[in-house]
């Protein structure tokens, strides 16, 4: 499903990733590990498109991403990729339901059909009697959920997630990442997860090491 080639990228002189090759397969549920500074975030970043690569190839559903145009990027990251980052960023002044709707009405999707889609997942999720409930309403391990709900609204092939589950206790980092397995059960998503978390990195279908900028 995603192939990078001899990804490289720097910024000024630093140079922070030093020619990436790494293949990932549909459904699997993959870890990337390294001390802070080895680049597993700017490599997330590039494989989902919020970056481009100073060199090499960035491949997902056999295409080549960073090929293409900003606007058809755009198109393709909306559509095709999730994102979920350590801090929920959920808008304050929306409801669950709503947060979670927000990704599908920048595709284009009906409201009819969007208020479907996030109910569903929400129900999913166990959050179906916290979905008129705004973010400060919310436990963190509950805002966390709906974050990844969020990034499932539009279907997406891949979700990519960088510390999710950093700021939570043990109780909801645990469920949060059991959520990962189930969801891609259901779904058949990939999930490619940047973390400091052993236990996670552990429970992963595989684990990638990265050190300096490479994959050890």
């Amino acid at each position: 499903m995603i192939k990078l080639e001899g990804i490289t990228k720097s910024f000024g002189d630093l140079q922070v990733l030093k020619g990436i090759d790494l293949e990932i397969s549909k459904g699997e549920v993959v870890s990337i590990v390294g001390p802070s500074g080895a680049g597993k975030t700017t490599l997330l970043q590039i494989m989902g498109t919020l970056d481009k690569p100073d060199g090499g190839t960035v491949k997902m559903n056999d295409q080549e991403l960073n090929r293409m145009k900003d606007k058809e990027m755009a198109a393709f990251r909306n559509k095709h990729i999730g994102f979920v980052f350590q801090f929920h960023q959920l808008l304050p002044e929306f409801t669950a339901l709503e947060n979670v709707m927000i990704p599908a009405f920048i595709a284009g999707t009906s409201t009819k059909e969007a208020t479907k889609r996030a109910k569903e997942i929400l129900n999913f999720m166990g959050l179906t009697e916290r979905s008129t409930h705004k973010p400060n309403e919310l436990s963190g391990g509950e805002k966390q959920r709906v974050a990844v709900a969020r990034a499932l609204i539009n279907h997406p092939s891949v979700i990519l997630a960088d510390e999710p589950s950093g700021s939570l206790d043990t109780h909801n980092k645990n469920e949060l990442h059991q959520l990962f397995f189930d969801l891609r059960d259901k779904f058949e998503q990939t999930f490619v997860i940047v973390t400091h978390d052993e236990g996670l990195a552990k429970i992963t279908d595989r684990t990638i090491h990265m050190i300096d900028g490479q994959i050890v």
